[in-house]
């Protein structure tokens, strides 16, 4: 009873509490029956299977899929995990009910034989934050009107982060051996562009070039920090490739080894979701 008085006594702890616990956050699984969240899922594949990734993914669920292209041309040493060596690949962003995760894996790994080597991989990522109007449509119709809270992967139990490293044009490679050196068993490149960034440019202390590529390193969370230093002290903001470098964490994910889906197969089977 006077932990209940002391918690209205300080309503900003409480609503920490609960948003904590909303999105998987502290000691204490979340409660069941949180709302639905919409989620992002990451998928690389063959440029020809993207029409085939977006049948899948509709059948089974409702999702809003963005794409772009990368390249890996010429870059023989990419490979691996992205699957990127010397074949164009569809890079697809999609927005999904969070309550059909399970579902979506599941499905993208048997009809999209992700579980082949370079067939591409998809992953699961946590979002804070969505437009209310594509949120609210996208849960709508959903299967399931409600997450079960148990289910919301929490930070000690991922086992990925996505690194991404932005650097100036002809330094990728070099960006990608570091990376090597320290771990990564491959990634995938983007071709990008710079915005104005004037008035950023004036507080880092240095210029960024105008056209860049992106290279996104899929790495265990024990190699993250390792690789991360690799990249800053080869291609970071104090080098001439000005780099950029940062990493966001990856919930679950389908395609990336064979332990991993059988682990994930034999996890779907027992019932059990984490």
């Amino acid at each position: 009873m006077a932990e209940k008085k002391n918690e209205n006594k300080n309503p900003i702890a409480a609503a920490a509490k609960s948003v904590g616990a909303m999105f998987g956050i502290g000691a204490k699984p979340p409660a069941k029956g949180v709302p639905l969240r919409a989620k992002l899922l990451v998928s690389v594949v063959n440029l020809r299977d993207e029409v085939r990734l977006k049948e899948v993914l509709d059948d089974c669920s409702v999702t809003l899929s963005y794409t772009f292209a990368g390249t890996g041309t010429a870059r023989s040493a990419v490979l691996d995990y992205f699957g990127i060596g010397g074949t164009e690949k569809s890079v697809v962003l999609s927005l999904f009910p969070e309550s059909d995760e399970e579902l979506i894996l599941r499905e993208l790994r048997t009809k999209m034989s992700l579980y082949l080597v370079g067939r591409g991989i998809s992953f699961t990522v946590p979002l804070t934050g969505v437009s209310q109007i594509m949120a609210n449509g996208i849960t709508r119709a959903a299967t399931n009107k409600t997450m079960d809270g148990s289910k919301i992967m929490r930070s000690e139990e991922r086992k990925y982060n996505l690194i991404v490293a932005a650097v100036a044009v002809n330094y990728v490679d070099a960006a990608m051996d570091a990376a090597r050196e320290a771990g990564a068993a491959g990634g995938t490149i983007i071709r990008a562009r710079t915005l104005d960034n004037a008035k950023a440019e004036q507080f880092i202390g240095i210029s960024l070039a105008r056209e860049q590529e992106i290279l996104l390193i899929l790495a265990k969370k024990e190699a993250t920090l390792p690789i991360m230093n690799a990249l800053s002290e080869k291609v970071g903001a104090k080098t001439e490739a000005a780099g950029a470098v940062f990493c966001v964490p990856v919930d679950r994910t389908a395609g990336i080894s064979a332990a991993d889906e059988a682990e994930a197969e034999q996890k779907e089977e027992s019932g059990e979701t984490k």
